[in-house]
């Protein structure tokens, strides 16, 4: 399948690699790519892959909306940007969260606006240390969206989220990883090897395990502690009988490396 605006492929491996390709204009999002990571996605739903990567081409991550792009555009009448969201960044949010592996997010540079917020809902972020991250939506008098309300106070905290949604301050790599708002920054030239590293563990571990480890975090925050503590007994359960699980167990006892299968 041939992209226009993304680059997409899924190895031998399992390891997808999606890539937001239109360096020109920092990988902001158009009509066109949407539609383009949405087809990416639907491959990923399909189960071929164990792991996903997610980054930009160039000399950025995204920033966000192309606010030259007519389907968003103010033209001769009002434009519903609600119905962008609802149709475009909601369903991609949404997608990104369920896929059942991890997402890890190597960001190579800014992260604005709903770019910002794409690059958070991933599992695991890490950026290069030149990266920044800026929620640049009070700047055109509207709020932040792709999960940006919900996403930042439960990353940083209310304070840390209002200052930096309501001022549009820049938070640089660094920062966000002692704000514990992504998971490391490290050096430029490492960013993607960094990355690659991460990925390629992933993909040979228990996919089961991870995909309901990842599930449960983040389902956790609308549970009380006997609920989740029943969720985890369930979950438990579910796994023990899992061919991962005895595969795990085999390995450890007979002191050799596990093939995972994630089933």
């Amino acid at each position: 399948m041939a992209f226009e605006t993304i680059q997409f492929s899924i190895d031998d491996q399992g390891v997808a690699r999606l890539v937001l390709n239109r360096p020109d204009r920092l990988n902001s999002f158009t009509v066109q790519m949407h539609g383009e990571v949405a087809q990416a996605l639907d491959q990923l739903e399909a189960g071929a892959a164990r792991v996903l990567l997610l980054t930009g081409a160039g000399r950025g991550f995204c920033a966000g909306q192309d606010l030259a792009d007519r389907a968003v555009a103010p033209g001769e009448g009002a434009v519903d940007l609600g119905q962008s969201v609802e149709l475009y960044y909601n369903p991609l949010v949404r997608r990104l969260v369920a896929l059942p592996f991890p997402v890890v997010c190597a960001v190579n540079g800014v992260a604005a606006g709903a770019g910002a917020n794409l690059a958070l809902a991933a599992d695991i972020v890490i950026a290069a240390k030149s990266a920044k991250f800026i929620q640049s939506f009070a700047a055109i008098g509207l709020i932040p969206d792709s999960g940006g309300t919900w996403i930042l106070p439960r990353l940083i905290g209310q304070a840390r989220a209002l200052a930096i949604t309501l001022s549009g301050a820049p938070v640089l790599a660094e920062q966000a990883q002692d704000w514990g708002m992504i998971w490391r920054a490290v050096d430029d030239d490492q960013l993607l090897a960094e990355a690659e590293k991460l990925v390629a563990g992933f993909a040979k571990a228990p996919t089961l395990g991870l995909a309901a480890t990842k599930a449960m975090i983040r389902a956790s925050w609308a549970h009380t502690l006997d609920e989740e503590l029943d969720l985890q007994r369930d979950a438990m359960r579910r796994l023990g009988h899992s061919a991962d699980y005895a595969e795990g167990v085999d390995a450890f006892l007979n002191k050799r490396q596990p093939t995972f299968t994630g089933r």
